[in-house]
């Protein structure tokens, strides 16, 4: 089978994270879908962590799609990811950036949860 075929099965929100329709001024969500577009189909999904990277970041940019509280974080955060040139693979950094921001949010959300107690 054709190694795109395998990573478009792979990624459910493909074509949702694709024809995202955002302003023209919005270059962060412009970078992170060329981001997301140059990972899934660079990554080497025979193996197992680059496949699961995949899943990952194609459920983060859903999120990112449908949740305006993680967009608006996102935009913010992803100013404060640092890439030096030590490090050999850059997209996978910046990718297991996008990854470490959106699990940072989903902490954040899941705890200010409160069960209220009834007397």
């Amino acid at each position: 089978m054709n190694k795109n075929k395998q990573v478009l099965e792979m990624c459910p929100n493909f074509y949702r994270i694709i024809n995202f329709e955002y302003f023209e001024e919005d270059m962060v969500t412009e970078k992170l879908i060329k981001i997301y577009e140059d990972f899934i189909f660079k990554a080497d999904i025979k193996k197992e962590e680059d496949a699961k990277m995949v899943k990952k970041i194609d459920y983060v940019l859903g999120k990112y799609i449908d949740d305006n509280l993680f967009r608006r974080k996102m935009q913010k955060e992803i100013f404060n990811v640092k890439v030096t040139r030590a490090y050999k693979n850059k997209l996978r950094t910046i990718v297991e950036s996008i990854i470490a921001i959106f699990n940072h949010y989903e902490e954040d959300t899941t705890r200010s949860i409160y069960i209220s107690r009834w007397i």
